[in-house]
């Protein structure tokens, strides 16, 4: 049996397209239960159309970037080492990942958990999905978050981030919680909002599945800034975890 073809980004009104993912995601065995809890009651967010629209490419260079980024964080993020410094260890120990390198992304991308974002998590992947720009992308992200609510990692109205769709401490995208996330603190769940050892943990496993090298540096050039531009495409944004990550190595 031909696979139905789904109906196109924009040429329907939200609602029939929704109506049309709801059955493709059924076909494509996610439960009605999840599909249901996932997708009731969602709409578009325009505030999160126009954050799309309004992106720069990154225009700031590595030093005006990383002297306003690294400076306010860098005592915390020397405390952070210490708090979790054997958590940190049992980490490197599996992963092979530094914890200078992990304390640094957590910082750089949430400041350490304090701002993980507001935007319900479905609403602006539906958004950004019945969207033109970046439909396909977004049309998998959402069905990764259905799985997600399937699996028993949510209830949708806990999926709160970034405006696209990013969750969690160090800000993974579904795809990337589906296959990374990891329970390090033993307690049964994958929870990359309330957990600093699962956080971590995750971030280390991300990076080790792209190929961190044990034991080897991460200045630019090397093929562990390579794993960090894997991490975020931006050379200014992973020069600047690296400058954090040397920094944090140094700190007394």
């Amino acid at each position: 049996m031909p696979a139905l073809a789904a109906v196109p980004c924009g040429t329907s009104s939200f609602q029939a397209w929704l109506d049309d993912f709801r059955t493709e995601a059924a076909a494509k065995g996610i439960s009605q239960p999840a599909i249901a809890a996932g997708l009731s009651g969602v709409t578009p967010d325009q505030g999160v159309l126009s954050r799309d629209r309004s992106q720069k490419v990154f225009s700031q260079s590595f030093e005006e970037f990383s002297g306003r980024m690294v400076p306010p964080r860098l005592g915390r993020g020397s405390n952070m080492m210490k708090q979790y410094g054997s958590v940190l260890g049992r980490i490197e120990e599996r992963y092979g990942v530094p914890g200078e390198v992990l304390v640094a992304i957590w910082g750089l991308e949430t400041d350490f958990g304090v701002n993980t974002g507001k935007f319900p998590t479905i609403r602006s992947l539906a958004t950004l999905a019945y969207d033109c720009r970046r439909a396909d992308t977004f049309r998998a992200e959402l069905m990764d978050a259905l799985r997600l609510v399937e699996r028993g990692d949510f209830a949708p109205s806990e999926m709160r981030g970034a405006w696209a769709g990013e969750i969690g401490q160090t800000q993974f995208m579904p795809s990337s919680y589906l296959k990374y996330a990891v329970d390090f603190d033993g307690n049964g769940k994958r929870d990359l909002l309330h957990s600093p050892p699962d956080v971590l943990a995750s971030t280390a496993n991300y990076l080790a599945s792209y190929g961190w090298q044990r034991g080897k540096d991460w200045e630019p050039g090397s093929a562990n800034f390579a794993v960090l531009q894997q991490w975020n495409k931006s050379e200014v944004y992973a020069r600047t975890v690296a400058y954090f990550a040397t920094q944090l190595a140094h700190a007394p």
